[in-house]
């Protein structure tokens, strides 16, 4: 029988992580556009093909009033 093992995250050793923000202004880090096409999980540049996870797909987060009210 397996048990689960619990890591604390470290955020010194996991590294600088871009993702899409909704409601702000997102740059693609690939070419530097502002065109997305936005999926459940992550946000793809309409140019460049460069996909990002969106912030709120972190774990830890959940939408809120203010994303759900920008999705409609």
């Amino acid at each position: 029988m397996r048990t689960a093992t619990v890591h604390s995250i470290d955020l010194a050793h996991r590294g600088y992580q871009v993702a899409y923000h909704p409601g702000e202004t997102n740059r693609c880090p690939g070419c530097g556009h502002s065109n997305w096409l936005i999926g459940r999980v992550t946000a793809q540049c309409g140019f460049c093909g460069t996909a990002l996870a969106l912030a709120l797909s972190a774990p830890g987060m959940s939408l809120n009033d203010d994303y759900l009210a920008l999705a409609s």
